[in-house]
């Protein structure tokens, strides 16, 4: 019997719980948030080196919003270029990683980044691109709206009940995200000879997002093909405003369309029919902080023009939602995970024909087991809560530009808005860039202009 007591021992240390992704990031979170960016990248850093593998990725995404802050956008464009090509690669699961995660959590599969980090990593390689040499600002735009494309046409559809004949794809209640057209538009109407391109990416800005008045006056512009005034040249201000989502670990209600999208699960990996536990189940779920800031205001020394950033990507409306959108199969697939390892418990039982000691002996493994499960809060933790733009013509030349916080009151939220400023250099008939980072009403790292 001591083989079987070894047995046991050996299944109580390998799945005892520890420590899940959100609680080792929230030093790194805290200090950049505070405002203390080496301190956070040397968080980071550490982290890369001590942390597990399967997280390593989502730390890179961090670090290259810490390099785009600090004015480093080649070295930001290289990592989340190399993030980019791990998930995509990731998306192609192995059959063995999903056995894996039946029998310990979701953390066991190589992570391929939520649906809004995949979209996110190529907006953000456009920006960063933007503010480095700009040759494949247009390409990297282009790629965040098909990458949208491909994860809508590319997601399973779900049965609910079995009345439900063909099933529902969740992710069709995915509001679409019009940066990429965006960028993309205003990277062809400054080469003056393709506003036809402009005109159609302007105009579906629009319908995906009535709310950005802006787009508005960059299609009727566009369709008037005039980029600026002669003489005058275009800042473009890409505000990084608020604090972003992240994930916490939530308990989350059993439904019965739950159950029964985890039998579906459990046909795949047993032919034995086993009642799922209905005890709580604990989920990761997307969390957006309340934030005070609300937008930027952009004024130019020795004019009387002010400018407001407005949104263009609300990211933590966009994290929410789609976590909401796939919580059915999130708590499905750990429905089923605990089916399976009752049934490997039961399976043990009866192949060692154990007794009561040994059988209870066996109960406390699989209780054991079910509870050392982590919710997968492997997440982009540097983000912010939206990304806002304004568009400045300008006569050409130099420029000073002052940014200032403003509050949801309309409240300006700094006292001297000289320290939150950068010099821009504007020639006639081109677009100039500036990328500032306000967690909060203090800028993070420097504004940067290119």
């Amino acid at each position: 019997m001591k083989p079987l007591y070894l047995i046991i021992a050996v299944f109580a240390v390998l799945f005892t719980g520890c420590a899940s992704h959100v609680d080792r990031a929230s030093n790194a979170r805290s200090a950049y948030y505070t405002g203390d960016i080496v301190k956070a990248r040397s968080l980071i850093e550490e982290q890369i080196s001590h942390s597990p593998k399967g997280e390593t990725d989502v730390l890179l995404l961090d670090r290259a919003i810490v390099d785009l802050t600090t004015g480093n956008s080649q070295s930001a464009e290289s990592t989340l270029r190399e993030v980019r090509d791990h998930f995509d690669l990731f998306e192609q699961k192995t059959a063995a990683e999903g056995i894996k995660s039946m029998l310990t959590d979701d953390n066991a599969i190589s992570y391929a980044g939520d649906d809004y980090e995949k979209v996110l990593i190529r907006v953000f390689l456009a920006l960063s691109n933007l503010m480095n040499d700009n040759t494949d600002a247009a390409a990297y735009a282009l790629q965040a709206t098909m990458k949208q494309d491909e994860i809508v046409q590319n997601a399973a559809k779900i049965k609910t009940s079995k009345d439900d004949k063909d099933g529902v794809n969740p992710k069709l209640a995915y509001k679409r995200v019009p940066i990429g057209l965006y960028i993309h538009g205003l990277l062809r109407e400054e080469t003056k000879l393709n506003y036809d391109d402009a005109k159609r990416d302007y105009r579906t800005v629009v319908e995906w997002f009535p709310e950005f008045e802006q787009g508005k006056a960059d299609l009727k512009r566009a369709e008037s093909g005039v980029h600026s005034q002669p003489g005058n040249g275009v800042v473009y201000v890409f505000g990084l405003v608020g604090r972003g989502p992240y994930k916490e670990r939530t308990e989350a209600e059993v439904t019965e369309a739950a159950l029964f999208v985890s039998s579906i699960i459990l046909n795949a990996f047993t032919s034995r029919t086993v009642t799922p536990s209905i005890a709580p189940i604990f989920v990761p779920t997307a969390i957006q902080p309340r934030n005070n800031i609300d937008k930027l205001c952009v004024t130019v020394a020795n004019t009387n023009d002010v400018h407001f950033t407005e949104k263009i990507t609300d990211i933590g409306k966009m994290a929410v939602e789609q976590n909401a959108a796939n919580e059915l199969q999130t708590i499905a697939r750990a429905v089923a995970r605990r089916a399976v390892k009752t049934g490997v418990i039961y399976g043990a039982k009866t192949v060692a024909d154990a007794n009561k000691y040994t059988s209870l002996a066996m109960d406390v493994v699989g209780i054991i087991w079910e509870s050392s499960e982590a919710p997968d809060t492997r997440c982009w933790s540097f983000l912010p809560e939206s990304i806002q733009v304004a568009r400045i013509e300008l006569p050409a030349g130099e420029h000073n530009v002052f940014l200032e916080p403003i509050d949801y009151h309309s409240n300006k939220m700094s006292s001297n808005p000289k320290a939150n400023s950068v010099n821009v250099r504007v020639e006639a008939g081109r677009n100039t860039y500036v990328i500032a980072n306000f967690p909060t009403a203090k800028p993070l790292g420097i504004v940067t202009s290119k």
